[in-house]
C-alpha cells in the first residue's frame, strides 16, 4: 500500500501508479479527478502534486510516458548486422509494448494531449529510419529508398496490428499477420523476397514466433 510519505520521496512506482490508472480511467470514461484518481490507491491527492504540479501536469506526462516506455522497449533491441532482421525485430517491439500497456497506447495517439518533450516520440521514428539507412549502405534496400517514407510505412503496418489486436477486436494470432506484410514491403524496397521473408521472420521471431522453433533469442535474456 502506498503513503503520503512514499510519494514525497517521489518512489517511481508511484508515479506509474498513477499514471497507469488514469490511462485506464480514460479508457473505461471514468471521470478523471484529484479524488477519483488516487481512490483505493492508497496514495494521497498531494502525490498528484508531487509528481506532476497537479493535474495539467499529470496529463502532459501521461502522453509523454506512452513515448518514453515505446522509447524504451525499442533501445532494447540489440542490433545486428542484419538490418532487415532489425527493422522487423522494432516492428515486434513496438507491438510488445502496445500489448503491454494498451491504455497509454490509445494515449499516445490523442493529440488532445500535450507532450513534454517531443524528442522522445521522434526517436520512435528515427530508430526506423536509422536501420533503414543501414539496409541501404548494404544493398538490401534500393538506393532511391526514401528511409522516411519506408519508416512511416513500417511503422503504419505496426500501429494498425496494434490498434486492431491490443486495443481493438482481433486476436493474438493475427500478430502473425506482421511477417508476410513487412516482407512485402521491404520486398518492394528491393530486397530478396527469399532472404527478406527469412530475416523478417527472425526478427519478428524475437517476441511473436510463427512456429516453436522461430524465435530468435540474440538479444533476449
Amino acid at each position: 500500500m502506498y503513503c503520503g510519505v512514499m510519494a514525497r520521496t517521489k518512489d517511481p512506482a508511484v508515479r506509474s501508479l498513477l499514471l497507469d490508472r488514469a490511462a485506464q480511467m480514460l479508457r473505461t470514461r471514468q471521470p478523471v479527478t484529484l479524488r477519483t484518481l488516487v481512490a483505493g490507491t492508497g496514495v494521497s491527492t498531494m502525490a498528484v502534486y508531487t509528481y506532476f504540479g497537479g493535474m495539467d501536469g499529470l496529463w502532459k506526462a501521461l502522453r509523454q510516458e506512452g513515448f518514453t516506455r515505446l522509447a524504451a522497449q525499442l533501445a532494447a533491441v540489440k542490433m545486428s548486422a542484419d538490418p532487415v532482421r532489425d527493422l522487423a525485430a522494432l516492428g515486434a517491439a513496438y507491438l510488445a509494448n502496445a500489448l503491454e500497456n494498451p491504455d497509454l497506447y490509445r494515449v499516445m495517439f490523442d493529440t488532445g494531449f500535450d507532450l513534454e518533450d517531443t524528442s522522445a516520440a521522434d526517436e520512435t521514428l528515427d530508430c526506423l529510419v536509422r536501420a533503414i539507412d543501414r539496409a541501404k549502405t548494404n544493398s538490401r534496400f534500393h538506393d532511391e529508398v526514401d528511409p522516411l517514407e519506408l519508416a512511416t510505412q513500417s511503422w503504419t503496418i505496426g500501429h494498425g496490428l496494434a490498434s486492431l489486436v491490443a486495443t481493438g477486436p482481433l486476436p493474438h494470432q493475427a500478430l502473425t499477420h506482421g511477417v508476410p506484410m513487412l516482407t512485402a514491403l521491404f520486398t518492394s524496397a528491393g530486397d530478396q523476397p527469399g532472404r527478406c521473408r527469412q530475416s523478417v521472420e527472425r526478427g519478428w521471431g524475437r517476441i511473436f514466433p510463427a512456429t516453436p522453433g522461430s524465435r530468435d533469442r540474440s538479444d533476449r535474456p
